[in-house]
């Protein structure tokens, strides 16, 4: 949920050349935004083949190493079987950083009421992360989900009594267990689907080395927040069966995931109701199924 609430930056002329040399079409046909208040697009063009799309994401040169994360993990979980867009290419320079990615047929929209054969496939699809083989690529360390948003300033700034006390609760827990590959930002939003199916992983820009509690806690997280605690089981579910064993810390991991979030839940909210087409939600139900799912782990955690 890193875009949200920041402004788009429309693909400027350069940028859309830039897009033509690589998939060397003949001339943009359409471009059109992705995610409200968002920074991807989709390209259309045509050539003398017919053209095709692609997702051309527009960052400023700041968001550089979030570029670069993407680049280095979608291979990597690639080669695993996770499905993700291909890179078609990216550039760097002192007003932008651009990554171009194969555009997927797919929706992120989720039913209303909860299907656990989708949020066990969530689940599934973490574990698969997680196997995919580092090697000796660098990758930055990833200790709780979207690394790159300072929660604990915007705690400072609105406090919030039950995330203040889990805050403090967790200080000073060091997390055990292995390093593998995690997405960093893995919720249903982030995935897309079609015909019931899970066809791809997307924005990996928050992607590291980390242990498998910071996607499963932020999968459970998501499901719990849209749906009501007891989904969460079916993300553990389909997790524990991928892996082959019990997940480590849950509580810790689901502590970590509730407490890295805005107080108030902020852009969350309009990015949930948006990329899953849940208008259903509103901000007072998500911040109380934030909070029960809090107070539960904090009760779990010892």
């Amino acid at each position: 949920m890193t875009d949200a609430g920041r402004p788009a930056a429309s693909p400027s002329r350069d940028q859309l050349v830039w897009v033509l040399q690589l998939v060397g079409g003949d001339a943009v046909t359409e471009v059109k935004p992705l995610k409200a208040g968002g920074s991807q697009w989709l390209i259309t063009w045509g050539d003398a083949h017919g053209g095709g799309s692609a997702v051309l994401r527009v960052g400023g040169p700041d968001d550089a190493d979030q570029q670069a994360r993407a680049e280095t993990a979608m291979p990597i979980a690639d080669l695993q079987g996770v499905p993700v867009p291909n890179v078609l290419g990216s550039r760097v320079d002192d007003e932008s950083s651009l990554l171009l990615v194969e555009w997927i047929d797919g929706a992120s929209a989720q039913p209303i009421e909860a299907s656990p054969v989708r949020l066990e496939a969530l689940g599934a699809m973490a574990a698969t992360i997680f196997r995919s083989n580092l090697g000796d690529l660098e990758l930055p360390e990833v200790a709780r989900p979207i690394d790159g948003v300072d929660f604990a300033a915007l705690r400072a700034a609105s406090p919030h009594p039950l995330l203040e006390r889990a805050a403090r609760r967790l200080d000073g827990i060091e997390a055990e267990g292995r390093t593998g590959l995690v997405h960093g930002d893995l919720w249903s939003g982030n995935t897309l689907w079609r015909d019931g199916g899970l066809v791809a992983v997307i924005d990996w820009g928050c992607a590291g080395a980390g242990r498998a509690g910071v996607d499963l806690g932020s999968l459970r997280l998501d499901a719990a927040m849209n749906w009501g605690q007891e989904a969460s089981a079916h993300v553990l579910a389909g997790w524990e069966r991928e892996a082959g064993e019990p997940a480590q810390d849950l509580a810790y991991w689901d502590a970590v995931a509730a407490v890295n979030t805005p107080p108030d839940l902020g852009w969350f909210v309009e990015s949930t109701i948006e990329a899953i087409a849940r208008p259903d939600l509103t901000r007072e139900l998500m911040v109380a199924r934030r909070d029960a799912f809090l107070a539960d782990a904090l009760d779990r955690l010892r």
